[in-house]
């Protein structure tokens, strides 16, 4: 096991009350690929400040490596002194790094690098940041929320891009699809210590619940062991003095340590309120356009049925939140109708959280500034008893709102929609800033919902469990204004998609002549009904060739997946990520042969 090159041990923190950490750790060793979880408020951006050296921990041990070098993902970047944000991204690296790798990096990110810092939007924001992180490829890297504001095909990006570094990675994310594919190491920060788990994310619910149940099962022992002794210490033949005094004072310990047990933090307790049923028919659009320096929505119809879950997806600037306010009737189509259904009641959750004040107390903001109660699922309701369901505590009644971290925010306003009677609930972005227990609630709440639910999301996982059909480009590389309705979730929209195009693909190549075939192998001989000796000879051959060099990329995968390579070998982790990239050109070019072989043999002998 190669040495930690970052540890942090029985770290310690307080900001008056109950600890913030009390006991927590981390340590990274070259090559690991770290997620970090836990509750909303437990501690995991100040353990990664921390580690990054930000912020003091009040006791405990920390050790960076000297010659170590890291960066972390900052949540609200500077950028004072900064002309362009070329210029903020060429700023992180160090001596003998690569410029050329900010630019590659803005490129892929969406930026030209010329746009001043002063006028970026927050997804824009945190896409500069990542480049500058990114660009000196560190020893470590620490990125909290780094696919926040960005889109789908940004965040698949990004995922590959996390892959191949050879930097170590620290990751706090609530999308679950990211850090499955990123992750070898779970983190769990629960009650100001951790746990570690040396397997990825998507073996963490499992053992947390293990985890907890053990917890539980220990805490019935120990209050057993309680009863027995309070039982004896009545009841039992009178002992010796001292041995008396000594199992009454481990009776006191005992008490003391079930007494001081603090159990999990508990989950978001909540049900929507419903609203009388709307119509069967909520949204009837036919034709809708919208341009505005190119064209956002080309000619679009669609109905929209009581009880239908529709995600809309893709790229940033792609134009799914002007379709969403068209589908609402917030925007009027440049052509074509919108038709809104009868008895609608609308609860929206924006995803700049502009209904939230940051002034207003979190009391005012609930109840409307009308008292101390609200009235939810027709019970009145102190509206500190409500905030508890919701995980806030009765003192933070008088809180302003801009005291409040991304996650508290992301639950105000749920706890908001939830309390108003609604049968169209309209989500753009929703799960930013919430942890997964809260996220797995509001799951709940879209898949058990009575009414109809509209929403735009780049959480992949999130659509595929909610969602019964999804709303995405036609286009997804070069959005041009048109969208397509699929059935199903995200997942689902990939197959329907990639099917879609391979039919496509086979119906192309079939209307070509023979002669236009693209490679010589390919070409059917003149005057001839059947495939040449050679083709027949590829045709037969390929498959074989396709399998060699699958198990070489296979066995090369396995070399690279030692997180010790590239620091022992950098020129054979560099020569084996060479080869890697030359057996998938080259079993990318065999199938595709094979593919044209196969159609021209079906189409000489049908």
């Amino acid at each position: 096991m190669a040495p930690p090159i970052l540890k942090l041990d029985d770290i310690f923190l307080s900001f008056g009350g109950a600890p913030l950490l009390a006991g927590a750790g981390l340590q990274v060793e070259p090559g690991d690929r770290i997620c970090l979880v836990g509750r909303n408020g437990s501690g995991k951006s100040t353990l990664m400040k921390i580690a990054a050296g930000m912020v003091e921990a009040q006791s405990g041990e920390v050790f960076r490596h000297p010659a170590v070098t890291i960066r972390y993902l900052e949540q609200a970047p500077d950028f004072a002194d900064f002309k362009t944000v070329q210029a903020y991204a060429e700023a992180g690296l160090g001596p003998g790094d690569d410029p050329y790798r900010v630019t590659y990096l803005l490129e892929h990110l969406g930026l030209t690098g010329q746009e001043d810092p002063k006028n970026l939007s927050g997804g824009e924001s945190r896409r500069a940041a990542l480049a500058r992180v990114m660009a000196p490829e560190p020893d470590i890297l620490l990125l909290d929320e780094p696919t926040n504001h960005l889109d789908l095909p940004t965040i698949e990006w990004l995922e590959d891009e996390l892959r191949k570094t050879r930097s170590a990675l620290v990751l706090i994310s609530h999308d679950r699809r990211f850090l499955e594919k990123v992750s070898t190491t779970t983190v769990w920060l629960d009650r100001g210590t951790s746990r570690r788990l040396d397997r990825g994310f998507a073996h963490f619910e499992v053992w947390r619940d293990e985890v907890l149940e053990a917890e539980e099962l220990e805490q019935h022992k120990l209050g057993k062991a309680i009863e027995r002794e309070e039982h004896w210490l009545r009841y039992g033949v009178t002992a010796r003095r001292k041995r008396n005094m000594r199992r009454l004072g481990e009776l006191q310990t005992m008490r003391s340590n079930y007494r001081g047990h603090k159990g999990p933090q508990g989950t978001v307790q909540a049900q929507i309120t419903e609203g009388r049923e709307s119509g069967k028919l909520v949204v009837e659009a036919e034709n809708i356009a919208k341009t505005y320096d190119r064209p956002v929505v080309a000619p679009f119809s669609i109905r929209v049925h009581r009880g239908d879950r529709i995600g809309l997806v893709g790229p940033n600037g792609a134009g799914k939140t002007t379709l969403l306010k068209m589908l609402t009737g917030q925007l009027a189509p440049d052509s074509g109708t919108i038709k809104l259904g009868t008895n609608l009641e609308i609860a929206t959750v924006d995803q700049k959280r502009e209904d939230l004040n940051p002034e207003e107390t979190l009391s005012h903001y609930l109840t409307d500034g009308r008292g101390e109660t609200l009235l939810v699922n027709g019970e009145q309701r102190h509206v500190a008893g409500y905030m508890k369901d919701f995980l806030f505590q009765p003192e933070q009644i008088r809180t302003p709102i801009k005291n409040l971290s991304g996650g508290e925010r992301a639950r105000l306003m749920l706890a908001r929609i939830m309390a108003k009677p609604s049968n169209l609930l309209i989500l753009d972005e929703p799960t930013n800033d919430l942890d997964i227990e809260t996220l797995d609630l509001l799951q709940e709440i879209v898949a058990s919902y009575n009414g109809t639910v509209i929403l735009v999301s780049h959480d992949r996982d999130f659509l595929d469990r909610t969602v019964t059909s999804t709303i995405a480009p036609a286009s997804p590389d070069a959005p041009d204004g048109r969208w397509i309705e699929y059935a199903g979730g995200y997942t689902d929209m990939l197959a329907q998609r990639k099917g879609a195009l391979e039919e496509r693909r086979r119906a192309e190549k079939a209307e070509k002549p023979k002669a236009e075939l693209s490679t010589s192998a390919t070409e059917p001989p003149k005057g001839k009904g059947k495939l040449s000796y050679k083709q027949k000879f590829a045709l037969e051959n390929l498959p074989k060739e396709m399998a060699k060099a699958e198990a070489e990329i296979t066995a090369r995968e396995k070399e690279m997946a030692d997180p010790t390579l590239f620091t022992r070998n950098p020129a054979a982790f560099n020569k084996l990520a060479a080869e890697m990239e030359k057996l998938r050109n080259g079993l990318a070019r065999m199938e595709e042969e094979w593919l044209e072989l196969e159609m021209l043999r079906e189409q000489l002998e049908g």
